[in-house]
């Protein structure tokens, strides 16, 4: 599974291409877009939600998310009206890292708004990552995919675009199977998120990433 995704043709794109480029795949008629999710420390530096949950505001982290449920909304209607659907799939790792754990109360606000999202406890797919991790990639159709680089401080820094129809065949199948293992997110996040206490926040709970 995944096998020929880390010797795929890929072009590097910078941070602004990258945006323009998914926003104009995006409404060109693709019919659907998958996200897997790996990486278990990220940033989403400018984002207010993560900046109070970086700050150590655990409450005000989690008001700020529910707080753009509205936003969320209006996204999938956009989605609707392009014909567009969205699955998303989070990989989980035990022990739950702060960010998941806060990254899940956003998701929570998504899901509810009627957002499609599974989740996959990291464990499962032990005999899959046996050499790499399962690729983080977003996948338009069968048009384009996209895989988040980062620079050495750990900032977003653009994506590889991959075009090969049968790569992102291939890699959507791969999706695809996972997808169908995933569970159900509210019967996840009832059962391991909100029994969790509030997370003690450092700069390794933080860790890398782009906006959300």
């Amino acid at each position: 599974m995944f096998d020929s995704f880390p010797g795929g043709p890929a072009e590097r794109l910078d941070r602004p291409t990258y945006h323009a480029d998914l926003r104009r795949v995006y409404a060109s008629g693709i019919g659907f877009l998958n996200k897997l999710e790996r990486g278990q420390h990220f940033q989403e530096r400018g984002f207010p939600s993560w900046e109070a949950f970086a700050d150590g505001d655990w409450e005000r982290a989690l008001s700020l998310a529910e707080m753009r449920r509205e936003d969320y909304a209006q996204e999938l209607g956009k989605a609707s009206r392009l014909g567009v659907t969205h699955r998303r799939l989070r990989v989980v790792e035990f022990p739950i890292t702060p960010y998941v754990q806060w990254e899940f109360f956003v998701l929570r606000a998504r899901v509810d708004v009627g957002d499609d999202i599974r989740v996959l406890d990291a464990r499962d797919i032990s005999h899959i990552e046996r050499s790499r991790p399962v690729p983080e990639v977003v996948i338009l159709g069968d048009v384009a995919m996209y895989e988040v680089v980062y620079d050495e401080d750990g900032n977003a820094a653009g994506a590889n675009r991959y075009t090969d129809r049968s790569l992102i065949r291939e890699t959507n199948a791969g999706f695809d199977a996972l997808y169908e293992h995933g569970e159900g997110f509210h019967d996840f996040f009832d059962r391991e998120i909100v029994t969790l206490a509030p997370p003690r926040v450092s700069t390794a709970s933080t860790g890398p990433r782009g906006s959300r």
